[in-house]
């Protein structure tokens, strides 16, 4: 029996007893992470329930009846939006073309519900000029047709829910930061103008998510690895270590991918329970590196490192705000004792969160990020020569701040990483207008500085880009 199988079946046993009592069928899962979560609901004296009529200016009958009639005409919930965005680069960058981002797509999301079961597609068609190759990859979201989510949701038992097939994922307590949520991301939607939901890429498995009054557990199983939608060249030049510089479609990054059904399998599982106002979980990660995370140095392929992770978080109120911590290891199976040079070493991550409302309709969010390498000595000691040197610690801090105006028509938004080790720097300025309630145009930039060419966001420098989108959503 693999490892991994048997880490899960420990856990199923370890909170087994757990469940036994009273079932609840309310799940107190803890909220998206500031950034992803749904728009804060409107003030006293906005709401948007309509005031009752007064006598004898209510609608009639038969318009109930024609409205009822109008509903129930389709057998299942259409929801989606048609959206154009284009971005441009601002400086000239030799190893990528001046357009990161050109592009239209439609999204249709249908759904339907019943009493113990749902499902729903969403689907994304679009037409990408920058990337002019439109053969569908589901696995990289190339092509025509991008397909966000494709599942069945059942609730056999009070106490259970059974969600299968694609779907997108996320746990953790994180503001764009992520330590125990290792569900795949897409950091060339993030980077390029796309909007933050794109950010979060699609995973297909299986999701288990029992509930009980002492402790609920989500235990994720997905059949064959899912990877990151990594920068590997072909939209935003990175540093090539093995060339020593920036590089970009002139030296693409070519894979190998753990890439068998039940084979190369994840398993992911939480525990998480409401203790006294706070919300309090445990997480554990049986996989790959989400990103490549080795390299061989006779190819130059890279790989995807055999990867453990186990961590915890903690969010509730804190004064005036509402406060997080969350700590996670991160331990590499193929080296261990980190000797090996083209393989990541483990690495202890933790973060540090507060957000509060400042004023009317206006957010303050910063956040402390230390990643600190393990085995440092080493590293140091096996380095190849030429290569620049990691530091055994690295820091960032991010501040996020949101004004709503105009009726919550009009957000504005800036969200900032620096990193006082790396001493470079990343500037997410937005602004999004609602003309009615329909139609919304966005403006924005992704903004990259380094001292250094091989720093995290130093190596993007050359990428800074401005964007706009106009979205129609029905």
């Amino acid at each position: 029996m693999k490892p991994r199988i048997q880490q899960l079946i420990l856990i199923l046993f370890m909170v087994g007893g757990l469940m036994v009592g009273p079932a609840s069928g309310e799940s107190d899962e803890p909220s998206l992470p500031s950034g992803l979560a749904d728009e804060p609901g409107l003030p006293a004296g906005l709401s948007t329930e309509e005031p009752t009529l007064p006598s004898g200016l209510e609608g009639t009958d038969t318009e109930i009846t024609e409205l009822e009639e109008k509903e129930s005409a389709w057998p299942f919930n259409l929801n989606g939006f048609w959206e154009t965005r284009a971005g441009i680069r601002l400086y000239q960058d030799h190893y990528e073309g001046d357009t990161p981002l050109g592009e239209t797509r439609l999204q249709l999301e249908i759904s339907k519900d019943w009493d113990k079961a749902a499902f729903n597609i969403t689907a994304d068609f679009l037409y990408d000029w920058v990337w002019d190759h439109h053969s569908i990859d589901l696995e990289t979201g190339e092509g025509w047709l991008d397909l966000r989510q494709a599942n069945i949701s059942l609730t056999p038992a009070d106490f259970l829910d059974i969600k299968v097939g694609r779907q997108i994922l996320t746990w953790g307590t994180g503001d764009l930061i992520f330590i125990n949520d290792l569900f795949p991301k897409d950091w060339n939607s993030f980077f390029i103008g796309r909007d933050t939901e794109y950010l979060k890429a699609p995973s297909d498995a299986i999701k288990l998510s029992f509930y009980s009054k002492v402790v609920n557990l989500d235990v994720v199983y997905t059949p064959r690895f899912d990877a990151d939608r990594y920068i590997d060249g072909r939209r935003i030049s990175y540093y090539n270590a093995m060339l020593g510089r920036r590089a970009g479609e002139d030296a693409i990054i070519h894979v190998d991918k753990p890439n068998s059904w039940f084979s190369d399998d994840e398993f992911a599982a939480r525990l998480f329970k409401n203790i006294g106002g706070y919300e309090v979980a445990l997480y554990g990660y049986w996989g790959f590196s989400k990103s490549p995370g080795t390299v061989d140095p006779a190819t130059g392929r890279y790989g995807f490192a055999d990867t453990s992770v186990y961590g915890g978080s903690i969010r509730g109120p804190v004064a005036k705000g509402i406060g997080n911590i969350e700590a996670g290891y991160y331990r590499a199976e193929d080296d261990p004792g980190g000797t090996d040079p083209y393989v990541n070493n483990s690495q202890f991550r933790l973060l540090l969160g507060y957000e509060q409302d400042l004023g009317k309709n206006l957010t303050l969010g910063v956040q402390y990020y230390l990643e600190q390498m393990m085995d440092y000595n080493g590293y140091v000691d096996t380095l190849p020569a030429g290569m620049p040197r990691a530091d055994r610690y690295r820091q960032w801090v991010t501040i996020r701040l949101r004004k709503l105006l105009m009726s919550q028509n009009l957000k504005l938004s800036m969200f900032a990483y620096y990193s006082p080790t790396d001493n470079d720097a990343y500037l997410r300025p937005s602004v999004n207008y609602k003309i009615d309630d329909h139609l919304s145009v966005q403006m924005g930039a992704n903004f990259f500085f380094g001292k250094d060419q091989h720093t995290f966001f130093g190596q993007f420098e050359r990428n800074t880009n401005v964007y706009a989108a106009l979205r129609y959503t029905f």
